[in-house]
């Protein structure tokens, strides 16, 4: 089942070296785990509810493993500092749904559920 990190990143200042560096080396990091961009900080077109702060970021993996080492990989461990010093943000690691998935059956397990 695909995963998913999922972040919202705060930049506080302009990019610099040390963001572009990270930008620069981030992808030879998600190329051993399989990870694609999905979304890369692409310009907000609406807020539709709520309020939304930050820049977001989201990269697919073949599965919640692969994620998780990619994260966990000295590589990218050793790029997290040049994001994080000008970037601080909130990351998750989510799996997705399996295919075939219907929201109404997950409604009835939940009706089921609270009975």
């Amino acid at each position: 089942m695909t995963a998913y990190a999922l972040a919202r990143l705060y930049p506080t200042t302009a990019p610099n070296e040390d963001v572009l560096d990270y930008i620069e080396g981030i992808q030879g990091t998600l190329d051993p785990f399989g990870g694609r961009f999905l979304i890369h900080g692409a310009p907000r077109r609406e807020t539709i509810e709520g309020e939304w702060p930050g820049d977001v970021v989201m990269i697919s993996f073949p599965d919640y493993a692969a994620a998780r080492a990619w994260y966990a990989s000295e590589p990218y461990q050793a790029l997290i500092p040049l994001r994080a010093r000008h970037m601080p943000g909130d990351i998750i690691l989510i799996d997705g749904v399996p295919d075939g998935y219907e929201p109404a059956a997950t409604a009835a397990k939940l009706r089921a559920a609270s009975r």
